[in-house]
Formats: C-alpha cells, structure tokens, sequence
C-alpha cells in the first residue's frame, strides 16, 4: 500500500505508518504538477490546501482509494466526482478544532479589548488609555454560525463569559444536551440579536460570499465580526464598506478572500491596503488551527483514519 504525504506533518504520522507496513512517499515541497506525474502509483494520498483533488487530478489517480485532507476544509476536493470514482475522502477536524477555538477567543478579546492598537501605541511611546477603553464579553450576545468542529468548541469556551450564545446550523439541530448552555436558532434571531457573529462554516457554492452588504446590513445593531473559517464567505469590499459606515463596529479575520499577496493585483492591492490600515481590524495568516499541539493531534487522527480505510 503506497501513501504519499505531499504537505508537511508530524513525524509521527510517518513513523506510525512504516510500523504498521506501509510504503510512504513523504514529499512536502512536490508541486501540483509533480503530485499529477507520480499520483497513479498511489493507494491514498494525504493533503493540505495547496494539493487540489480536481477533476483532472482524480482521473490520473488510478489506484487512488483514500484522500485524507489535514484539518477541516474540503473545498480543495472535488467530493462529488470522488464519490463517483468510489474514493474515500476523510478530514481530521478533530485534530485541531481546539486550536482553531482557542484562535477565536483571542481574537474576540483582543479585538473588544483594542490589544492590538493599543501594544502599537505603547511602542511608540504614546499612552492612550481612554482611546483604548474596552468592551466586556459579560451581558452580549454572540452568534455562531455553524456548529460543527469548531463552532462547538468555540461555543465550550465561551460558556464562562456570562453571555447570550445563540447558534445557527442549517444540516444541524436538536444539539446534544452537553450543550444546553446555546440557544438553537434561525438566522433572523440572530441578525435581530447579535453583537458579535463568528464563523465556523465550510466554503460551498451555498456559503459563498455569504457575508455581503445585504447580509451586513440584516443586523438590528452594529456587529462584531470573526471570521475563522475560509475567506471567501466573506465579501472582502462590503466588509471594508461596511467597517467605514460603522455598521460593522470591528473584524478579526483569520482568513481573507485571497491568502497570496504576491498575487494580489492594483485593484486587491488598494483594498487590503485600506483594510489593514484599520485600527479596528485583527488580521492573522490563517493559523487558527496552526499549533504546535494541533500538528501532532492531525498526525494522529490522520494515521487513525488510514487504518480504518486501508487495510493491508
């Protein structure tokens, strides 16, 4: 059974799978292309985010019987022509939704608690205290939208915060009863209630662009927004629209529509230039789920994942 690893992952993935007998190809740096030249050899294949499993790839993929993707996000598979090719596609959200909740909290605190502009200001010798005033969690309303992975997890660490968490997921409900602290809702609720709104959904046609003027402007009160999921929920210029007209009071984005700045042309350039020359802005480089303990839990779930579909 040959596996190829085409992104980086813990040892112990590789370690775990040669003990139990497998031939693994652990190639981090290969291209797209290069994946494309050798995939026929392959039984399975474990992926990041720069290995797309499209159409073209899939045919090539003769042998392929397993893709295994590290996190959470399946938007770089084709799902329905796997399926088609009875091709087994697994996720290892498990391995870090922890991280990607903890990532969260951090945002949403920094962000109501102005750390950000406020460790710039003391850097540079100017001490804002006023200016910096923050706003407590206690009391608010939260929305989390999508209740899965992370968005439960997210939810278990904000139980202690003393506020409202109303939750909308429209392929789940009746939540177990460990989370009978929420409040299972549809959207208008939350756009009626909310101070603050987190993402934790997946990017499917259905949720693209989700996050437009018309949406934005959907919410009774000026809003909190964080956005750890994919950046492309989100449409980048109504968000900017939307942070200068003040209806949208604050952003941390963990994600952005595009994620490669080198490629960002005049138009992109001027757009991110004016959103992060906002003070109320939080921009990270999509490393909620990055962490040291997160990398060793993937491996895990992932080498767990192999054995349950590929047997020797």
């Amino acid at each position: 059974m040959k596996i190829l690893i085409t992104d980086n992952v813990h040892p112990l993935l590789i370690e775990n799978l040669e003990k139990s007998g497998y031939d693994v190809a652990y190639l981090p740096q290969i291209k797209w292309n290069e994946v494309y030249n050798i995939i026929e050899d392959f039984c399975a294949i474990v992926i990041n985010t720069k290995t797309v499993m499209n159409k073209k790839m899939l045919d090539k993929a003769k042998k392929l019987k397993l893709i295994v993707r590290l996190g959470s996000g399946l938007d770089i598979i084709d799902l329905e022509y796997a399926h088609k090719k009875n091709i087994i596609v697994e996720r290892t959200p498990e391995g870090n939704r922890n991280a990607v909740a903890e990532h969260a909290l951090g945002l949403l605190l920094a962000m109501l608690n102005n750390i950000v502009p406020g460790n710039v200001e003391v850097r540079n010798f100017q001490w804002n205290r006023e200016k910096n005033r923050g706003i407590e969690i206690e009391g608010k309303t939260i929305g989390i939208i999508g209740f899965g992975n992370t968005g439960t997890s997210f939810a278990e660490k904000l139980k202690c915060f003393n506020l409202n968490i109303l939750v909308y997921d429209k392929y789940k409900q009746r939540f177990q009863e460990q989370f009978r602290y929420v409040r299972e809702t549809g959207m208008n609720r939350l756009f009626e209630e909310c101070d603050i709104v987190s993402f934790h959904i997946p990017l499917t046609e259905e949720t693209k662009y989700l996050v437009d003027k018309r949406f934005i402007n959907k919410f009774r009160k000026d809003i909190y927004l964080i956005n750890t999921s994919r950046g492309k929920i989100i449409d980048t210029k109504d968000l900017v629209n939307g942070l200068e007209s003040g209806k949208v009071k604050g952003a941390a984005l963990d994600v952005l529509e595009n994620e490669k700045p080198w490629t960002y042309n005049e138009e992109e350039k001027l757009l991110y230039n004016k959103l992060f020359s906002m003070e109320n802005v939080i921009v990270t480089p999509h490393i909620a789920g990055w962490t040291v303990e997160s990398r060793e839990k993937i491996a895990k779930y992932s080498y767990e994942k192999i054995i349950k579909n590929c047997t020797l």
